[in-house]
Order: C-alpha cells, then sequence, then structure tokens
C-alpha cells in the first residue's frame, strides 16, 4: 500500500466515527511563546485540553507535520543514525475533547490495524501504565488493562513505568496514563529465538513503537501535585513513517516510498550508493531527513537565520550539507535540487511545498553556498590552529570556537586532525559546549507558580478593536520567574483592551487603576494558550477589586499606523513589482514596522519611489477602515483577501479592507488612512535568496526622521562654509579626493619602482635559490606589484616581505612558478604557517599569497624564519 493511501485510509476509518478532519497546523509556530516548532500532534489543541476554550467539535482526526530536535532519540547529531527517527515526521492521531474516552480509543485503534491495515495480531504488543510509588502513588491503569484483555492476549500485554506509561504535556498541564502499541516486524526466525515482547522499548530497530494512546485525566500543579480534570480528553498518536514501514513490509522507515524517491535523487546527484557502507548510509539519511525539516519549514514562512527557530532550521540544513561535503564529496551546492522530487512525494497532501517550491530551492540554494565559503574558511583557520599548537592534542577549547563563531563542524575538524596525526581534546570541547548550554539554559530558564483562580467559569474576551480603556475584573493569575525579567506576575482578565501580541505585531501596554487610585503598569500582553496574559511586576493589593484597565494611547495609534502601513506596503508591492509577492514576514512596532516578501531581484530606488508614493496617495485620499468579524473563510477569500501559507486560519476570521487592499488580520489599525499621516521607506534589502525585506516608519517616526535629517544638512552646510549648493560642493571635494588618490598610487608604484634596483642588489643565491625576506615601507597593493616586477624575468625566486600599515602587520610571498613545481614549495602554505608569529593567517595560490595579522611585533621573526622553506 502506497504512503498516501496509507494517510487517506487513516483519516476516513475516524471520519466515519464522526471525527472532523482538519488540516495540519504549521509546523512553525508564531504566537506561543512556549514553543518554536509543533513538536507533538496535540499542540494545536492544547487551549481545549487546559479548558481555555471549548472545542467546537469534540471529536477530530488529522495528520499533523512536527519538528523534534532534542530529547531521547531525537538529537539533532542523532538523527540519521538509526532507521526510525526524524526531525521531521507526520503524526496521524484522533482526539476526543470531553467525549469518548478509552473504551472507544482502544478498540477503535485495534480495529485500524488488525481489521482495515490488516497487521497481524500476534505482531503487536500493547503497554499499560504499572502505576507509582512515589509522591504520586498512582494506581496501575486497571480500566485499560481490562479492555486490552478482551481483544488481546495476556502474553502481548505489558506493563510500562511512569518513564514510558505516563504522558506529561510538560512540567505543568494535563497529564495522563498511556497505552503504547509496537509492532514486531521481525522474521519468523528471529522470533523464535527471542520474543519480541523482551524487546518491547529496547531501542531494537524492528520492535518499535507506532501508536500511542494518551488518556487525559490529571492537570500537574506547578507544586508537582495532581488534580483531576474537569473534562477528560483522547491523544493519540501514530508516526506515519514508522508505519509506512510496518504496511509495506520493508526493515527501515527510509526503505518506504516517503523516502526512496529522495534517496534514488540523492545518489543520482552524489554518484553515491546507498547500501554500500555505513558512512555513506548515514550521510544518505541525514540528508533525505533534512531536506524534509528545511523545506517544510520555509514553506511555512521560517527562514534559515542566526537567531531563535530560524537558527534550528540553519543548523538542520549545516549538517546535511556537511554530511554531503565530508562522505559524499560534494563540493558544489546540491540539496536544492532534492526539492522537486519531495515536492513530487508530498505536494498533493501538503500543497504549501508546491506552492512555494521556487522559494525553497532560492533559500536552500543560497544557504549551500553560503556555507561552504563557511567551510573553506573553515579550513584556512584551522590551519592556523594547527600550525600555532605547541603538542600533537588541539585545544578543545579552540575547536569550540571554531565551532561557535564560525559554524565549523566538530566531526570534520576531528576528522581533518585524524588525517594529520593530531587527536581533539574532547574534553575541553564538551567543558566549552556544556558552559554554553548552561548559561543558554539559564537565560530563558522561567519558572511558574499555579494559577490563582479568582472567578470560576468566567469568559473572557478582548474589546480592544472598539474601547482603549474599560472596566474589569481579575479573573486569575500567578507568578512567574526569569533571569530575563526576574520576577512579574501575568494576569487573566474577563475583558480586556489589550492587545496580546500576533500577527507580527508587538503586545499593548498601559495600565491598570485600582478604585483607591493605586496603578500597576501593563508592560507586556501576549497570548498563550487562548488566553491574552498582561505582564506586570506587581500585583494590585485587592485582587477581588474592579479596576479599570487603560491602554497606552500614544504607542496603541503609532502601532495601528504601521500595521494599516503594511497592509497598503503590500498592496504597493503587488501593484509595482507583480502578483508574484507574497507576505513573506512581518513585525510591528510602534516606532517601525519591517516587512518581508518574495521577490527575486533588488527594487530599484525607483521602484521603492514609486511604492512610497503610492502608499501615500492612500494616505492623502482618506480611505476609511472596512471591518468584518467572524465571516466564514470562504466569504473573506470571495471578496479578495489572501490567506498566507504558514498560517492558520479558523472557520471564521476577521476582514480588514482599505480600498482595494483587502487583508485577513485580527491586528489593530487606524480608523481612517489619513491618520497615518506619512509614509518613509528606511531601507530595502535581502534576507534570503528570493526575500527582500523593507523596513519603513510611519507617523511621528517620520516627523522625527525629517527633523534629524535636517539637522545633518545644517552641520554640513556648516562644514562646507555654508556653501549655498552643499551638493555641488560635496562632489566637488569627491573629485578632488578622486584626483589625489590617483596622484597617491602613481607615487607609490614610483617608489616600489626605485626599490626594485636597491632590492634586487640585495638578493642572495642560497642552494641554486635566489632568496629575500626583508621589511619594506609599501602597502599589500604595492608589494604585490613589487613582487611581480622583481620577478618578471627571473624563474628561481623567493620573496618574503613583510609590513606595517595602520598598526596591522602583512606578509606576502612571491614563488616563480619554476620554482613552486620544481621544489613542490606552496606560497599560501608558507604564509599560513609564518602567519601565527604575526597572530593571524592567509592564503592564496601556489605563486603568491599573503597574510594579515594584528602582532607587526612579529614581522621580524616570520622572515628570519623563511630561509628554512630552501634550506
Amino acid at each position: 500500500m502506497k504512503s498516501q493511501e496509507i494517510r487517506s485510509q487513516f483519516l476516513e476509518f475516524f471520519q466515519n466515527k464522526t471525527h472532523k478532519i482538519v488540516s495540519s497546523a504549521p509546523m512553525v509556530i508564531k504566537d506561543d511563546p512556549t514553543l518554536m516548532f509543533t513538536n507533538a500532534g496535540m499542540n494545536q489543541f492544547k487551549e481545549f485540553f487546559l479548558g481555555n476554550t471549548e472545542a467546537k467539535d469534540t471529536r477530530v482526526v488529522d495528520t499533523q507535520k512536527c519538528l523534534r530536535v532534542s530529547g531521547k532519540h531525537n538529537d539533532l547529531e542523532e538523527v540519521g543514525k538509526d532507521t526510525y527517527h526524524h526531525t521531521m515526521f507526520e503524526m496521524l492521531g484522533n482526539w476526543s475533547f470531553g467525549d469518548y474516552f478509552k473504551e472507544e480509543a482502544i478498540t477503535w485503534a485495534w480495529e485500524l490495524l488488525t481489521k482495515v491495515f490488516k497487521i497481524e495480531e500476534s505482531s503487536l504488543y500493547v503497554t499499560v501504565f504499572e502505576g507509582s510509588k512515589d509522591k504520586d502513588n498512582l494506581e496501575m491503569d486497571q480500566e485499560a488493562l481490562d479492555l486490552w484483555k478482551k481483544i488481546i492476549p495476556e502474553s502481548q500485554i505489558l506493563f510500562g513505568n511512569k518513564k514510558d506509561n505516563f504522558w506529561e504535556m510538560g512540567d505543568q498541564g494535563p497529564c495522563g496514563p498511556c497505552s503504547e502499541i509496537h509492532v514486531d516486524i521481525r522474521s519468523a526466525e528471529e522470533k523464535a529465538k527471542v520474543s519480541g515482547a523482551e524487546l518491547v522499548n529496547m531501542d531494537h530497530p524492528q520492535v518499535v513503537e507506532i501508536w500511542n494512546l494518551v488518556f487525559m485525566q490529571y492537570n500537574r500543579k506547578a507544586n508537582g501535585e495532581l488534580e483531576n480534570l474537569p473534562a477528560k480528553h483522547v491523544d493519540t498518536g501514530m508516526g506515519f513513517e514508522r508505519l509506512c514501514m510496518v504496511m509495506q513490509g520493508v526493515q527501515s522507515n527510509y526503505d518506504t516510498d516517503v523516502f526512496t524517491p529522495i534517496i534514488r535523487e540523492i545518489e543520482t546527484i552524489t554518484n553515491a550508493e546507498y547500501n554500500k557502507n555505513e558512512d555513506t548510509n548515514i550521510a544518505i539519511r541525514v540528508i533525505a531527513d533534512h531536506i524534509r525539516a528545511v523545506a517544510f519549514s520555509i514553506a511555512d514562512g521560517q527562514l534559515p537565520s542566526n537567531t531563535g527557530a530560524g537558527y534550528v532550521i540553519r543548523r538542520i540544513l549545516r549538517r546535511a550539507i556537511r554530511y554531503g561535503f565530508t562522505f559524499l564529496n560534494t563540493k558544489e551546492p546540491f540539496m536544492y535540487r532534492l526539492v522537486n522530487v519531495l515536492t513530487n512525494t508530498m505536494g498533493d497532501a501538503f500543497p504549501e511545498l508546491k506552492e512555494q517550491k521556487q522559494l525553497i530551492e532560492n533559500v536552500v540554494k543560497e544557504e549551500e553556498h553560503s556555507f561552504l565559503k563557511t567551510l573553506d574558511q573553515g579550513l584556512v583557520l584551522l590551519d592556523s590552529v594547527i600550525n600555532s599548537a605547541s603538542s600533537k592534542t588541539i585545544d578543545g577549547r579552540k575547536a569550540f570556537e571554531l565551532y561557535d563563531t564560525y559554524g565549523f563542524p566538530i566531526d570534520l575538524t576531528a576528522l581533518i586532525l585524524s588525517e594529520r596525526g593530531y587527536t581533539l581534546d574532547e574534553k575541553g570541547f564538551d567543558a566549552a559546549m556544556q558552559e554554553q548550554k548552561n548559561r543558554s539554559r539559564s537565560a530563558s530558564e522561567v519558572s511558574k507558580e499555579d494559577w490563582e483562580v479568582l472567578l470560576q467559569d468566567a469568559e473572557q474576551e478582548f474589546v480592544g478593536y472598539d474601547v482603549l480603556e474599560t472596566n474589569v475584573r481579575l479573573v486569575k493569575y500567578r507568578k512567574v520567574t526569569s533571569k530575563k525579567d526576574g520576577e512579574q506576575y501575568q494576569l487573566v482578565f474577563n475583558i480586556t483592551p489589550f492587545y496580546a501580541e500576533g500577527g507580527g505585531q508587538v503586545g499593548d501596554k498601559g495600565y491598570l487603576e485600582a478604585q483607591n487610585g493605586d496603578v500597576v503598569y501593563i508592560l507586556d500582553t501576549k497570548k498563550e494558550n487562548n488566553e491574552i496574559i498582561h505582564f506586570a511586576k506587581n500585583l494590585p493589593k485587592n485582587t477581588t477589586d474592579t479596576f479599570k484597565a487603560v491602554v497606552d494611547v500614544k504607542q496603541r495609534q503609532r502601532t495601528a499606523s504601521n500595521h494599516t502601513a503594511t497592509h497598503l506596503l503590500h498592496q504597493a508591492l503587488r501593484e509595482i513589482l507583480g502578483t508574484h509577492v507574497e507576505q513573506k514576514g512581518s513585525a510591528v512596532h510602534s516606532k517601525y514596522l519591517r516587512f518581508d516578501f518574495s521577490h527575486f531581484s533588488k527594487v530599484t530606488s525607483e521602484q521603492l519611489k514609486e511604492v512610497e508614493d503610492f502608499v501615500n496617495a492612500r494616505i492623502e485620499g482618506n480611505l476609511p477602515l472596512q471591518e468584518k468579524r467572524n465571516i466564514p473563510m470562504q466569504e473573506a477569500l470571495d471578496e479578495g483577501a489572501m490567506a498566507l501559507f504558514g498560517e492558520k486560519y479558523g472557520d471564521t476570521v476577521r476582514l480588514i479592507r482599505f480600498g482595494q487592499s483587502v487583508e485577513l488580520c485580527g491586528g489593530t489599525h487606524v480608523q481612517n488612512t489619513g491618520d497615518i499621516w506619512h509614509f518613509k521607506i528606511k531601507s530595502e534589502g535581502a534576507v534570503a535568496s528570493g526575500i527582500r525585506r523593507i523596513e519603513a516608519i510611519t507617523s511621528d517616526a517620520v516627523k522625527d526622521f525629517y527633523a534629524a535629517n535636517s539637522e545633518v544638512l545644517t552641520d554640513i552646510k556648516e562644514v562646507l562654509n555654508n556653501a549655498k549648493d552643499p551638493v555641488k560642493a560635496v562632489t566637488s571635494l569627491q573629485e578632488e579626493n578622486s584626483k589625489l588618490k590617483k596622484e597617491i598610487e602613481q607615487l607609490l608604484k614610483d617608489k616600489a619602482k626605485n626599490l626594485k634596483g636597491d632590492l634586487l642588489s640585495e638578493i642572495k643565491e642560497l642552494n641554486g635559490v635566489q632568496f629575500l625576506a626583508k621589511k619594506v615601507d609599501l602597502d599589500p597593493a604595492g608589494i604585490k606589484d613589487l613582487c611581480f616586477n622583481m620577478g618578471a624575468n627571473a624563474t628561481n625566486m623567493f620573496l618574503l616581505f613583510g609590513a606595517e600599515n595602520n598598526g596591522k602587520a602583512t606578509l606576502s610571498c612571491y614563488i616563480s612558478k619554476e620554482l613552486a613545481g620544481e621544489k613542490d614549495l606552496n606560497a599560501g602554505t608558507i604564509v599560513r604557517e609564518l602567519g601565527k608569529y604575526i597572530q593571524g593567517g592567509g592564503g592564496g595560490q601556489a605563486f603568491f599569497a599573503t597574510a594579515g595579522g594584528k602582532n607587526p611585533g612579529g614581522i621580524a621573526e616570520a622572515l628570519e624564519k623563511a630561509v628554512s622553506y630552501i634550506s
């Protein structure tokens, strides 16, 4: 059975059990401060489990794209080494929100696996929670055990401890016992030797868990205690790739039709052969796995970068590139060529791959180019580390610096060192890595107390589209502590005018005023699990009072101006550059806006002027806000609104229209475009291949911008003796400067020519080589001219010149091509080795190379050592 059929049959089975099929949430999470990526099927349903929102559909089924790069088996550096763990994977799941519980979940799981998928019953094993004797003192899951006894022999029922059979969402929140279903796909001969029961949860590649049925019946409080949930839920997760392995009768996830088309394409591109040797196998598995994770992330709007989720994606992509570089000898970009086959394989189930195919290819190709350059630079830096080493063991902290600062892979470092007869101080590297992890963990660690609930069953409502102050009551609060922000309180109100950060827009600030006039400042507003959370440094004295909640009006107005401007900017770009332009990200602050969009080339200054004029024309047109709330999604699309890839929309949406600009948006906006006053682009540039970024300002920020520019112009005029035409005066200065530069260059050339005669007379012949090592007073360009002039008619010349310029040292080495070939000399290697004396490094060609360093005092010693190369 093909993977597409397996996926469809799973969804249809539960649809026939009155489950609603829902689409996968984006793999990249934008508006949840607790997660960067969807790492489990339940992430998009957290608000239902927590009781923050009542589910409209109490039975749902889906296939969810997930990403995991940490954990027991999902540590990034381990993926690819076995045949059944992945970074990106699909999680098939059926869900009950306060509807059915253990009986239906267990019965239907068994029916699907054995009756529909026809998996042999004797090859299946199930686990049941055995209970715990710790402080929770939990009893065995007798209900699940009794249900399993009715349908499977007791010899195939195993008991699991808390680690394996009690699922928890985190340190706090819903949790409960679970039943795992494992399958033994070994041969009959192997099964006869060792029972599958002995291999369950023992990391055997052919005895694997395929489905986990989680029965959420408890809530874990901050103090560690468990309490019963008011409603019981079912959360199941089945690994799609593992299910395909079982259904297709193969021994590895990578042998299923989910991966084989990608693997065949890797073999074609690299001329490598899968299943030939283990190093090649691991490299191919890493690449096949990682291209999926990277492609899906980019399709969901997350580009590789140096921070946050973008850094995770860059790490995944770079790991794949270096496996290709090291084990498959790929020295040119190649992974972008896999996007086509991935799209053909998975594009029907996930249409975002087809829609974003060109963008994915462009971004991956550019990232490959960039990292391959980094690898080349890293090789030069590693040479420098080796040359300056005092022993055959290389300091692990130096290797960590190469890894951390320059992105040079540690396994590649170890491989190169081994080839050259050196060893890596692994303990030093591990210690440096652990220190960094500790610093990072300490900086991001947050402790949360339990919610103190003041109002039971209070509905929470956002009224901030219509009012900026209103009377509120505190529903619940808790204290949170972090290294970054210290102690803070999170407050939830029954109604709130404060907009919570989301859709690229920052959260509101303001204050809470008690009846006695006491004020508590609201520092930020975020949304978590569909609740609006207000952050404050202190708690109101009387928490049961009614308070006046007041939004900072100026900040809200500036933010609203910038948000409306992003809509007009999006419209302008599509109008002027073309309808291929799509929003790829935005940031809306009170002081500025940032807008990322797809476009294949730099936006010219003329086009930027057109865009500015387009937006400002609509501002001057005083277009009124036309807003439709809670309208059906299809109605909004029919009115011309665009749905953005990487966004998860509900059945009903909010539509924002200003003239011909129509968008789906939950953010805050001006009532009339005239309120924006003016729009000014400050910068335009590339974020990644095919992605451009515009930063712009509106309103008060534009006034400040023009005022600052006016001051600068006044200062320039004063410097130019109040020239009537400052542009003409500056142009004249530039022309004069250019003329003087040319004169200086000519003088330096003349100086080098005069110096040539003196230096030729100083050349000594050593071992048949015309040799000179000397410090000269020239810049690097002058030294290069000098070298080639002196060596023009020689076939056996070796020159090393040192120079000091602006407090920095340079070494330049010239070797006649004939001499370099005859004596196997390499100027690039020589300057790299001598570079340690000037605390630097460099490289170049075999006949000419340069090195730079920060220690001019070492030039003399480097010149002295030069003679050793021809002795």
